[in-house]
């Protein structure tokens, strides 16, 4: 509360302030900004060497009141090149200035990530950088963040994921084929906190807690930088793969109200998208922008049809009770299905605000944020009336589909202030952040109560809180060609938290069954498809970190460029730590340019992995387990199973690559890349036999933990080429860029855990989870066209193979009859490489209204279908769930209304 009256304080004052300050201003410059084929938008007006600028409206005109005196005036669009004019301007004159800009191509832009020094464009950095332009974020065909950066990025990878639970609603984001938690995110170059959700199921990140990238208003973001290096020294912990920074818009002269309505061609998974941006000056400098956004998605089921038993597992008497009680008219599904299986329905309301102000002669006061609420709701395995341990026959004669509903909130605030002191650039901010998820279950019961059970649980939930203060300093010395050192420090504090759950989501009601065989056994405890969490689990945690840094970049001469990076890290948990970083680039002539780095990196173990704790229900090849994840505050961890504690991950980098620009038309970048990482965390695999005794006080049958267990070897290659020239009477702009990559696993560090089989510690599957779980490469391709009052949009994206291992398919004893071919088969399957194709047509009926209509996936690819019938859980999966190129959607068809006021 204090720093939102701070911030209502601040912006008044600064806001009189910059009228005061307009009132006194004696003289205008005004112009328009455009291109050879009309007006620009939103350009950028600044005046070099002060705080002042502006951007153009929706007719491409800007105006700057300003004193009398001499100026030098730069006009900038994102994709053209910079413009800059000398102006004189007296008292009381009111001076015209027009500019007309050259397009250019997205390796010219200056992107201030990776560097501390004055933006730098991707020709000159050292490491590999790439960047999503706003018009490819606003052309996309896809309405969230991470499906965008899906299919427009070769390193970027995330999906919807099926029956995984609250995964189902927050997507697990990986990059280079890491983990979700080796991936830094940064908004506006400040650290974004992480989701509260642990991926505990068989998903890809299984075990890891990622950036919900979906919390993030699409209509709020201006463009996308992608660091493809390790940055642990520059930017600290997380950044091993590399650094997303996500920056917002700041226009202050256009209102974007965006309408769209997606369906599949199934008829299912309608999808419905507005927003709203809109932005305001203030004085001569400073500005607010806002940005609305509502997106609401209908649930996809691509679940086949059921083959197994439902009322008995007497063939015979079980077909005569389904076609008595008309069961498959009863399960609220298509057909024979008795699944919900693809993405999940999703509600999504999202503001957010950017915006800065000048509080002093050489000071601005920035702040942006947001809050993001999202409703989801998903479906479990369905439970039949023949599993007596788990349905309660008076409540559900039939059995029952158990859902799954999430309330997530997502809250975000960066208050700060930039400046000069005494020729030193100084920027001090605070980031607060916080991310929640409640989990209530409906449709379902808690069988051991009986029929006292209830049919809705609030199965608890949990809450993550990060604050982080920076403090940056740099000044630019006229040493040998440049010189710039850079300094400062960081301080952070999570929060964790872990809520119960009301009691009958997981009390032990006591109540029993008859078996076949006449005996008397108990009911499984909690709610089904999600049980609630107990009191025991119940914690709230808390940790701090202080760092420092220190960053030189050196011009020795005019094409040499190297930069030196070095951190200290401390952590209340883990200790202490330092990392370094050194880079260099050489540039051949002013369009070729060879670059490469060795760095050093880390990431500490998440709060949630040192201290989840929660009993869920789990299927496997139709087994259902009670499956407690402990961890190394419990007992059972630290003297039965005898885990070590939970280190940081340690990382080595190497890359090597080559940039080029030919006759302004064409780029060409390749780097090559070698990620080594130790002590990799893991979610163990699950311990049963032989440790019933340990395992019954818990109520479990299953036990998992995490531990540092692996060391990988990650390296590829990634390439790009992009092409920009005038065609006939149009612009066309093409991209082509691919990502290789291969992940393999060089150790299993058997002294991690001295009790247990190292085979279950860290099976078959999940070394495929970790090797082969994304694509061995994916190419991209986006190709648009420009003519008079069309523009055109084929964006094609080709995914490689992907490779399940099932975990005991490794010995041909366990290999299991495939009634597809009436051999007995392993049920290890690669799946093939695909290609998927979206196009759009976009009409511009006036400067103030567009309308686009296209197709996503417009040959209605999906990946393989199993070959295995064992792997389809009688019928019901037709593909993977364990791993997954894009999905199952299908085809899908949208329009689009875009108002530009």
């Amino acid at each position: 509360m204090r720093i939102k009256i701070c911030l209502y304080l601040l912006t008044l004052t600064s806001f009189l302030l910059g009228h005061s300050l307009t009132a006194q201003n004696r003289a205008s410059l005004s112009g328009t900004v455009s291109d050879e084929f009309g007006k620009l938008p939103g350009a950028r007006i600044a005046v070099e060497g002060t705080n002042i600028q502006t951007t153009t409206n929706i007719d491409g005109y800007y105006s700057l009141n300003l004193e009398e005196g001499s100026y030098v005036v730069t006009a900038s669009f994102i994709m053209y090149q910079s413009k800059s004019v000398s102006v004189t301007i007296q008292v009381g004159e009111a001076l015209v200035s027009d500019f007309i800009l050259e397009t250019g191509l997205s390796a010219d832009e200056p992107v201030s990530l990776g560097t501390r020094s004055k933006p730098q464009s991707s020709l000159e950095t050292t490491v590999p950088i790439e960047i999503i332009t706003p018009e490819q974020i606003s052309s996309s065909s896809h309405f969230e963040l991470s499906e965008i950066l899906h299919y427009l990025s070769p390193s970027f990878h995330s999906t919807n994921q099926t029956i995984s639970d609250g995964t189902d609603h927050i997507d697990p984001a990986t990059l280079r084929g890491l983990g979700p938690d080796q991936v830094l995110v940064l908004i506006n170059g400040k650290r974004r906190h992480t989701s509260s959700m642990l991926n505990v199921n068989g998903t890809i990140g299984r075990g890891s807690v990622g950036t919900d990238f979906n919390a993030i208003p699409v209509a709020s973001i201006d463009y996308i930088e992608i660091l493809r290096d390790g940055a642990t020294s520059q930017y600290g912990s997380d950044a091993i793969a590399g650094v997303i920074n996500i920056v917002l818009k700041n226009q202050t002269d256009v209102i974007h109200l965006d309408s769209r309505l997606k369906t599949n061609i199934e008829g299912d998974g309608t999808t419905s998208y507005f927003s709203g941006n809109f932005g305001f000056k203030v004085g001569n400098t400073g500005y607010i922008n806002i940005t609305g956004e509502f997106r609401d998605r209908k649930a996809t089921n691509r679940a086949g049809n059921y083959t197994g038993y439902v009322y008995s597992q007497d063939e015979a008497e079980d077909a005569a009770l389904i076609e008595q009680n008309n069961f498959f008219a009863q399960t609220g599904y298509n057909d024979k299905q008795v699944m919900e299986i693809g993405s999940a329905a999703v509600r999504n309301s999202a503001i957010s605000f950017n915006g800065e102000l000048l509080m002093f002669k050489k000071a601005n006061l920035y702040f942006f944020g947001g809050r993001n609420s999202r409703e989801g709701a998903s479906a479990g395995f369905y439970r039949f009336p023949y599993e007596k341990d788990r349905v309660v026959d008076e409540l559900f004669p039939n059995g029952f589909s158990p859902k799954i509903i999430t309330n997530i909130q997502d809250n975000a605030l960066t208050i700060g202030l930039k400046g000069q002191k005494n020729d030193w650039d100084l920027d001090f901010s605070h980031s607060i952040g916080n991310n929640s998820i409640d989990f209530t279950v409906s449709n379902s019961n808690n069988a051991s109560l009986g029929i006292r059970s209830p049919k809705t649980f609030k199965s608890g939930g949990y809450l993550y809180k990060l604050n982080t203060t920076n403090l940056d300093i740099d000044k630019e010395f006229d040493f040998l060609g440049g010189l710039n050192v850079a300094f400062g420090g960081e301080l952070r504090v999570e929060g964790y938290e872990i809520i119960s759950g009301e009691e009958d989501s997981y009390i032990n009601g006591g109540n029993t069954y008859i078996d076949e065989n006449g005996a008397e056994q108990p009911r499984l405890i909690g709610a089904q498809v999600f049980p609630g969490i107990q009191p025991s689990d119940e914690l709230v945690r808390i940790r701090s970190n202080a760092s420092g840094y220190i960053d030189l970049e050196l011009k020795p001469s005019e094409p040499f460029l190297f930069k030196a990076a070095y951190r200290f890290e401390s952590n209340n948990d883990f200790g202490e730590s330092s990392v370094w970083k050194v880079s260099g680039r050489y540039l051949l002539n002013n369009n070729i340019s060879f670059r490469s780095s060795y760095s050093t990196g880390f990431r500490a173990p998440s709060l949630h992995q040192v201290y989840f704790q929660k009993i869920s229900t789990q299927y496997f090849d139709g087994d259902i387990s009670q499956v407690g994840t402990f961890n190394h505050e419990s007992s059972l961890i630290t003297d039965v199973f005898k885990v070590n504690p939970l280190t940081p991950e340690r990382s080595k980098h190497f890359s090597l690559g080559w940039s080029s620009k030919f006759k302004n038309k064409y780029t060409f970048a390749f780097d090559y890349y070698n990620i080594n990482i130790k002590d990799r965390i893991i979610l163990s695999g699950g311990f049963s036999l032989g440790y019933e005794p340990q395992l019954a006080p818990y109520d479990v049958s299953t036990a998992q933990f995490f531990v540092n267990a692996i060391d990988s070897n990650t390296n590829g290659f990634e390439a790009s080429f992009m092409y920009q020239d005038k065609l006939g009477s149009g612009l066309f702009n093409g991209q082509i860029s691919t990502n290789f990559t291969k992940t393999k696993v060089t150790n299993v560090n058997e002294d991690s855990v001295e009790n247990v089989d190292i085979n279950t510690l860290f099976d078959r599957e999940e070394r495929s989870r970790v090797e082969s779980s994304t694509p061995n490469f994916k190419i991209n391709s986006f190709f648009q066209y420009e003519i008079h009052n069309f523009k055109f949009n084929l964006v094609g994206t080709y995914f490689g193979s992907l490779i399940y291992l099932h975990p005991d398919d490794g010995d041909p004893n366990n290999w299991q009859l495939n009634e597809y071919t009436g051999r007995v088969e392993t049920r290890d399957q690669t799946f093939s490489p695909k290609f998927i194709t979206d196009f759009a047509i976009s009409y511009r009926f006036a400067k103030f209204l567009e309308a686009t209509a296209g197709c996503n996936n417009i040959f209605n690819v999906y990946p393989d279908k199993h070959t295995h019938s064992s792997n389809t859980d009688n019928g019901s999966f037709t593909y993977s769930r364990r791993v997954q190129q894009f999905g199952v959607n299908g085809a899908n068809c949208f329009v689009q209304i875009l108002l530009r006021l």
